[in-house]
């Protein structure tokens, strides 16, 4: 473009970049091509393969080309609906389930029709809050501590909402469990000590639930459970059936937000206007589940679970703190006890942090910065997704799923995320 050319570009979106976690994985091709050795703990994109039965209805469906309801497939709405009820516990009318492109545009249709204050618990996501901004929606960041867990404190979240001069506003809270990016999860009484806070206020939660199946001992719980009148659910097919790259999310609404599931879909059918046909088709398999699913997620959450507790023995051998992860395939290191050394370096910031990693290593994470923690507290979050996950599930199958996987296990299948956090942790301690 000429330099006198006028630019005529809306002020909410001048200075918004791409997505950090979609950059790094292209920064980290871009190097691999010159002939540098990354290690990719950068993207948190499922390694597992598509579950076959899943693939072979998205095969058997691949003809289908007719615009599907804008709502969903009636068949997924219904399987959705019944996945909650009989994963969650949660009565969800099938009328109350909606299908996107991937959950992440259904919260930016959210955000487009509800009118009101977004609260957001840091860390959080890397797309809540530029989302809201693009918008130009109001964003409360709710910054959590180390010592809770990186967790929402009820009192803290009381604190805030009962100093505002109307704290009965309309406001909509984000939860994310397990948690991207820190592996965290609630427990049921944390979650109900939320809730009492949650109705006091008259919030409406929206629950990014995604990782639910990806807990590692299987046992997720919905706040939907203890708030199912104020409870949007949001889930999808990206991490825990591997399939990020079709593009299909869900949410569930309680018949008291019905409206909000309305103008939702107003607005989906003047965007996207339905999701693909033969995607939604193969989705109805996932969602319905069975007893070929259930093994598979099971051999995915052993596997995750024994390469997460190597990761963090590593990283906290060093000296950085950082929590185990319960769910989910990603940790979120402080390295503020290393700050004297750091700073030594020249090293005083998160972004400073991880190009001098990914210059001096080759490991590629991302700073704790981009999920909208201070730039000078040292946190970083890894993921631990870089193996052949088709072929750690084939590994994990002879070995009887009630029994731990070989000490060796790790080391063979998965050794690309170890010896990161190996390199990570050497070069941390200086």
């Amino acid at each position: 473009m000429n330099a006198r050319e006028p630019v005529s570009l809306d002020l909410r979106v001048r200075g918004i970049g791409e997505s950090p976690t979609l950059a790094i994985n292209q920064r980290c091709a871009e190097l691999r091509r010159k002939g540098v050795r990354v290690h990719r703990l950068g993207l948190g994109q499922s390694p597992f393969p598509v579950p076959s039965l899943v693939v072979e209805t998205l095969r058997a469906n691949a003809h289908r080309k007719d615009y599907l309801p804008v709502r969903g497939l009636p068949e997924l709405r219904e399987a959705v609906a019944d996945f909650h009820h009989r994963t969650d516990r949660l009565d969800v009318p099938a009328e109350g389930v909606l299908i996107g492109p991937g959950s992440k545009e259904l919260m930016f249709l959210l955000q487009v029709c509800f009118y009101g204050e977004i609260v957001v618990p840091t860390p959080c996501w890397v797309s809540y809050v530029p989302q809201a901004r693009i918008l130009g929606r109001e964003v409360r960041r709710l910054p959590t501590r180390f010592e809770d867990g990186w967790k929402v404190a009820p009192e803290a979240l009381d604190r805030v909402l009962s100093a505002e001069h109307d704290p009965y506003r309309p406001r909509l809270l984000v939860l994310n469990y397990p948690a991207n990016p820190h592996g965290g999860t609630y427990s049921s009484t944390e979650l109900e000590d939320i809730v009492r806070v949650a109705r006091r206020y008259s919030l409406v939660l929206l629950s990014d639930e995604i990782y639910g199946q990806l807990h590692y001992s299987g046992n997720h719980v919905s706040v939907g459970r203890f708030y199912p009148e104020g409870t949007i659910l949001s889930s999808g097919l990206s991490k825990w059936c591997g399939a990020g790259g079709w593009r299909l999310g869900t949410f569930a609404f309680p018949p008291r937000l019905g409206w909000l599931l309305d103008a939702m879909a107003a607005v989906a059918s003047e965007t996207y206007t339905a999701v693909s046909a033969p995607i939604q088709y193969a989705a109805v398999t996932a969602f319905r589940g069975g007893a070929e699913i259930e093994r598979y997620l099971c051999h995915a959450r052993r596997i995750l679970r024994a390469l997460g507790d190597r990761c963090l023995a590593t990283l906290a051998g060093s000296g950085m703190r950082v929590h185990r992860a319960e769910g989910a395939f990603y940790l979120f290191p402080d390295l503020g006890p290393l700050a004297e050394g750091l700073a030594a370096r020249g090293i005083r910031t998160s972004e400073a942090l991880c190009e001098r990693l990914l210059d001096e290593t080759g490991v590629a994470v991302l700073p704790g910065s981009v999920f909208e923690r201070r730039t000078d507290e040292l946190t970083l979050r890894l993921a631990f997704v870089d193996f052949d996950g088709a072929r750690a599930l084939a590994a994990s199958e002879t070995t009887p799923l009630d029994q731990p996987l070989p000490d060796s296990f790790v080391e063979q299948l998965c050794p690309g995320p170890l010896e990161g956090c190996r390199r990570l942790a050497d070069w941390a301690a200086g």
